[in-house]
């Protein structure tokens, strides 16, 4: 995977309003979008199918498609159509989302949430790098011949905690995070992924950091913005739990955005600050970077488009 690309996440809008974020990206020079298919919203991979054949050099991925209400076999014949139409773009994002979403939405029990992630990913990667898969587990069955292999589209997880990022040291071609500081990242993110690699025998993947962005210089309303865009994470006792480790104890005290939470992960500010955050995420070990778009001001249009203009002009250098 290229190390040091910046891409941005192009949700918002419908189908229409998709792709053409997607191709003012490319416009812009922005090297990758990201989509993310969840308990609710539009189909990413049904809308990275139709951005393949509008967009010529962006790449394309999903942070993430959440895995339980879709068979491995059934998704991995999905991402095989989108590297066809866009051959060496695509790189297939996958996750376990969370008890709430897949209970209340589904009605799937979200019990052993890390060995269906294991069992997937195996499914997956095999099945792209052979075109086959036999596989028989403690939550997936799939037996499967004559699809076309390949080895260009990496299968990436999503990690919140160290568990979690052993998984993916172990079995996914890298790890991608959300809304966590970047010294948790470095200090439990990056020696996990370790941990795991070494007990499979492979080398590290790489880690891609997910992360809010706003250009704004009023740290007043970057953190209004924060507890309003970003309201759920705080709330979350999986992500409270995360803050804990981190050393932000309040996330589960006060369930909103303190101003230290907000300053360690929303990288804001002047675009000089900016640009010095992302840099400095990157010298942690960062191999990428994911960009949502946080807002702020009365202006949410031109906050938008001052952020874009700034990760433009970096992803240009």
């Amino acid at each position: 995977m290229p190390e040091g690309t910046i891409g941005i996440a192009a949700m918002g809008g419908d189908s229409n309003q998709v792709l053409a974020t997607i191709k003012d990206f490319e416009q812009r020079g922005i090297k990758a979008a990201w989509l993310t298919g969840g308990a609710g919203g539009l189909d990413a991979l049904a809308l990275f199918a139709a951005a393949a054949t509008q967009t010529e050099r962006i790449l394309l991925g999903t942070c993430i498609i959440t895995i339980l209400p879709r068979h491995p076999i059934t998704t991995t014949q999905q991402v095989q159509v989108i590297d066809q139409l866009a051959p060496g773009r695509f790189r297939f994002g996958v996750g376990t989302g969370h008890a709430r979403g897949m209970e209340s939405t589904f009605g799937i029990d979200f019990n052993e949430p890390l060995t269906h992630l294991r069992e997937y990913l195996t499914i997956a990667r095999t099945m792209l790098s052979t075109g086959a898969v036999e596989f028989e587990g403690h939550h997936y069955r799939a037996n499967v011949a004559g699809n076309a292999a390949t080895d260009r589209v990496p299968v990436l997880a999503a990690a919140l905690r160290s568990r979690a990022y052993e998984v993916c040291g172990g079995f996914a071609d890298g790890a991608i995070s959300w809304v966590s500081p970047g010294t948790y990242l470095r200090d439990v993110a990056l020696p996990a992924m370790a941990v795991g690699a070494k007990g499979e025998g492979r080398p590290t993947p790489p880690l891609i950091a997910h992360v809010p962005v706003c250009v704004h210089e009023n740290q007043a309303e970057v953190l209004e913005a924060a507890r309003q865009q970003l309201a759920t994470y705080p709330k979350s006792p999986f992500y409270q739990l995360m803050f804990k480790e981190a050393g932000f104890p309040e996330a589960a005290e006060i369930e909103t955005w303190s101003e230290r939470m907000t300053e360690a992960v929303v990288l804001s500010g002047t675009e000089e600050r900016v640009a010095e955050r992302i840099a400095e995420l990157f010298g942690l070990g960062i191999s990428e970077i994911i960009v949502s778009v946080v807002t702020a001001g009365s202006n949410a249009v031109a906050s938008r488009t001052r952020t874009l203009d700034l990760l433009s002009s970096l992803s240009s250098a």
